[in-house]
């Protein structure tokens, strides 16, 4: 949450400073920050979503949970750049 809070707080800087027209630069290294800092949060996401699947998976041999970690995996990929 606090890492949401603060991507939040990027995104209103970000109008802000589009708002008070400032140098084009500025603006985009702030889109930068934003991008990198939504990445972290799937990042963690996906790392606690596979975790609990291994988990599961090791337990039982499910799997069911294995495709769920590859499609997850996937999605993650997607959203690189």
């Amino acid at each position: 949450m606090q890492r949401l809070n603060r991507i939040e707080g990027q995104v209103r800087g970000l109008r802000a400073m589009i708002e008070e027209d400032r140098h084009c630069l500025d603006e985009i290294q702030q889109i930068h920050a934003a991008r990198a800092a939504l990445r972290e949060v799937a990042l963690l996401i996906i790392d606690q979503h596979v975790t609990h699947g291994l988990q599961v998976a090791a337990s039982g041999g499910d799997e069911a949970a294995v495709a769920d970690i590859i499609r997850v995996l996937r999605a993650g990929m997607r959203g690189q750049d």
